[in-house]
Parts: C-alpha cells; structure tokens; sequence
C-alpha cells in the first residue's frame, strides 16, 4: 500500500501524523481485526485532520483496489450500500490512506445480515457525570450480563464512556435484539441505585446520571471498534480492558502511543471473545415480565418508523396532553 503524505499532522494537539496513524494499524492489525473481520464497516474520514468536519462514508468509492473485499447492506430506510469488510492489515491501510480514523462496524457477519452475532452495552454518561461513576454502573452490567448467562467484554469508548460488547449467538433479529438490550438496560438501572438511566429523552435523565444506550442495537446502529482509535486531542484508543482493571482504569492512559506496547506486554484481553457466544433466552424472560407489569416499549431513533407498542416519540416536555 502506498500512503500519501505520511507526515500530514492529523491530530494537532499531540503531533500524531498520518504515517503514524498507519503504523498503528499495521502493529494492531491483528487485535483490530478480531473485531473488524467479516463485519461491513462504516468509515469515518477526516481528510484535513481530525479539526475539519468527518465524511461518514458507507460506500466504498468505484475507484478501489480489485482485491477489496465488500457486502451490500441494506437499511432501513429501504436503501442500501456497498460497504467495507476489512479482512487483512491491507484494508486498514487502505483506509488509513482516505483519512479513516474510526472504525464503525455493524453487529452481524458478511455470511448473515440479519441476525446480529453482538449485544452491545454502550454506558454514556450524562455532562455532569463523574468518571468514576461511569466505572461502577460498568461493573453493574457485568454483574447483570453474567447473572443472564453472557459474558460481557469492557472497553474504553475513546472518549467518555465505556462499551460492553457481548458475543451472542446469531439467532434472533435487530428487533429481537434490541427488546433484550432494553431489559438489559432497566435492570442495569434498577441496580445502580440511580447512577443508571434508561430513559431516551435526555431531559428524563439526571445530569450526573449513566445512560445505557440500548438503542445502539438498533439496525444499521454502530459503536467504534475496540482498537479504534478516535478522534479526540490525545488520540486515544477505544482500548479493551480486563474486568479487574476497570474499577481504576483512566482512558486518557490508552492511546495511539501507549497501546501497541500494551499488547505486546499482556495481550488482548478481547482476543477469545468469539469463544463466548452466548444466548438472549434469559433477557428475553426478563423483557418478558418486564411488559407484564406494565414495562412496554421505549422509543426509537428518529429515522426508524412508528413501532408496535412503542410510547409516543416526543420529548415529555412537548406532549400534548391525552383528551
């Protein structure tokens, strides 16, 4: 592969170039792949460095190399896109060599579109939310996960949250999916004692509170890759984690620089994830009698279609009042 300005300065506040954002990817190809292989992958470019606004490119360019591996996805909004499948450190250089930063992928494999083989757990915090806080409702869902039989896998976001992808088994569709993702969530909320929130509408939320974002599992949803880096100052890594470093983990310490080095000495703690498939059959349980006690449907992103059951989709504060 051949790079185009290497020495192009992508992220000003801490020098790392272009060249260096491509070697990272050739030492991490193998830890990034794990997450990436198979998966169509949303790119999020930025040309002119990340202080110019990103291109979030679906579609692979006509122009492309013969060898380029892709799938057509379709969304729902009924259209579709020829998008990348990253299969080798060549395609992440590719990548790389169109201003790629974030790697996006989807939560299904190229073999099945439809049933996604990911539950994924994204704890967003709230403005006035401290990080600590963050940690411990983290360490709630893993008490959640593995009290419905799953196995959750934590990593820094990059930025200011942390993610719990969980491996399950490719049985079930996005709606299916994400019914189990809204238990989860509730459950998480019900235990943290109000340091979680499930609630959709952010004025619902406490300032200082976790959400659990359990629409991240909706279709055509992403969350970045572990072994991401983002596009923050210090160039950090989405940086997957062992359970027992959470409770004291700083996400500024995983970055660009300090990451390739971090495998070398101890591995990924990722690296089995695809060993650990597990089933939705308990969170659906849980959903279950979630709805008979009166628990329904929470709402949906915006660009989705009115769904069964689901409350109106309208902030409280702008609602009218039912007759």
């Amino acid at each position: 592969m051949r790079l185009s300005n290497p020495g192009k300065v992508y992220f000003p506040d801490s020098g790392v170039t272009k060249g260096q954002l491509a070697d990272y990817h050739v030492e991490c190809a193998e830890a990034l792949l794990n997450h990436l292989r198979e998966r169509p992958t949303m790119l999020k470019r930025f040309p002119g460095g990340i202080g110019t606004k990103p291109i979030y490119q679906k579609r692979v360019p006509e122009k492309r190399p013969e060898w380029l591996e892709t799938v057509v996805l379709k969304f729902p909004s009924g259209r579709s896109a020829e998008e990348l499948v990253p299969s080798d450190a060549a395609h992440l250089v590719w990548a790389v060599s169109l201003g790629n930063v974030d790697w996006n992928p989807h939560p299904v494999r190229r073999a099945d579109l439809d049933h996604p083989d990911e539950l994924r757990v994204d704890l967003d915090p709230m403005t006035e939310t401290p990080w600590a806080r963050v940690r411990d409702v983290a360490m709630v869902a893993r008490d959640v996960l593995a009290d419905y039989g799953l196995r959750g896998y934590p990593k820094t976001s990059g930025s200011r949250g942390i993610h719990i992808p969980v491996r399950i088994e490719p049985r079930w569709d996005f709606v299916t999916v994400r019914r189990a993702a809204l238990a989860l969530a509730r459950e998480v909320e019900r235990r943290a004692e109000g340091l979680a929130t499930s609630k959709w509408w952010r004025e619902e939320r406490p300032v200082d509170s976790v959400f659990v974002d359990y629409n991240q599992n909706a279709k055509d949803h992403t969350v970045a890759s572990a072994y991401s880096v983002r596009p923050v100052p210090d160039a950090r890594v989405s940086c997957p984690l062992e359970w027992d470093e959470v409770p004291d983990v700083e996400p500024e310490d995983l970055r660009i620089d300090t990451v390739p080095a971090r495998l070398r000495a101890t591995g990924d703690p990722s690296a089995d994830i695809d060993a650990h498939a597990g089933s939705l059959d308990a969170l659906l349980d849980l959903a279950r009698r979630d709805e008979e006690q009166g628990l329904g449907d929470a709402p949906w992103p915006p660009h989705f279609a009115k769904q069964p059951g689901e409350p109106k989709r309208v902030q409280p504060s702008r609602a009218r009042p039912d007759a």
